[in-house]
């Protein structure tokens, strides 16, 4: 996998949502592993040649969990000429230490997203571009399917009220596999995060990977579903009966008659 081809596939995703417009400040949330990494490394690429020109940064949360090396990320943004920011928390010692979470990723998430808020706020970012890939649209839809009872996923663009950030995942049309393929000579760091591989995201992950097994083309199929809405056949369509299950020779009161 070239850069090439992610760039082909990060470009149409910016096109078809319209992610980046002129004079946008653009942070990257840069953890450290292959998809963000592999996020920059594109960003960096694309505004090169970018209709719509726009900054670049990056942004590393420590969580906090030990001493991780930061170095061949600074060296990493210095030769991509990427500004790069590390934000020091305690938000591992808060999840793990105190709280003692026993499924940490939900509060971890929004702890993240709050002090990277704080920084965009403070670099005066207006986008916020995750790593999320076409993978992770699928896994997320199958998890809010089996543990939510909801069919739903994250959108690709998504405006933050409370912040006034809006946040956007360029690489929705990547998958995986070339992701990981590219990302093998970038400097990807180790995830300190206890938690690591033994979440129900990868649980998810493997689910795919066994039912694959027998149905090849299966994450696709499901890729294709959800990103082509017109394909929906689902019972929205079918509005309930208001007077189904009401008592024959009843009548609703109204609040007017009360």
């Amino acid at each position: 996998m070239t850069l090439q081809n992610i760039l082909s596939r990060l470009r149409k995703a910016i096109d078809d949502f319209r992610m980046i417009e002129n004079g946008d400040r653009v942070a990257v949330g840069l953890s450290g592993g292959k998809d963000s990494l592999v996020l920059l490394k594109a960003l960096s690429a694309y505004r090169k040649f970018s209709p719509q020109p726009f900054e670049l940064f990056a942004v590393t949360i420590d969580m906090g969990l030990g001493n991780v090396d930061f170095a061949p990320l600074e060296q990493f943004c210095r030769e991509e000429a990427v500004p790069y920011h590390i934000e020091k928390t305690d938000i591992g010692p808060v999840i793990f230490d105190v709280r003692k979470e026993k499924n940490p990723c939900s509060l971890c998430s929004k702890m993240r997203r709050g002090a990277l808020n704080g920084v965009l706020k403070t670099l005066n970012c207006n986008k916020l571009a995750l790593g999320h890939h076409a993978d992770d649209l699928v896994e997320t839809m199958l998890l809010s399917l089996f543990y939510e009872g909801r069919l739903s996923t994250f959108a690709p663009i998504s405006y933050m009220d409370r912040s006034g950030v809006t946040l956007i995942r360029p690489l929705i049309y990547t998958e995986e596999k070339n992701i990981a393929a590219y990302a093998a000579c970038l400097p990807v760091t180790k995830s300190p995060c206890p938690a690591n591989h033994e979440t129900k995201r990868e649980y998810m992950k493997n689910l795919i990977k066994t039912i694959q097994k027998d149905i090849p083309f299966a994450k696709d199929r499901m890729f294709s579903a959800i990103i082509n809405p017109d394909r929906y056949n689902l019972w929205d369509r079918f509005p309930k009966n208001p007077d189904a299950g009401r008592k024959k020779g009843t009548a609703q009161t109204s609040s007017d008659e009360k």
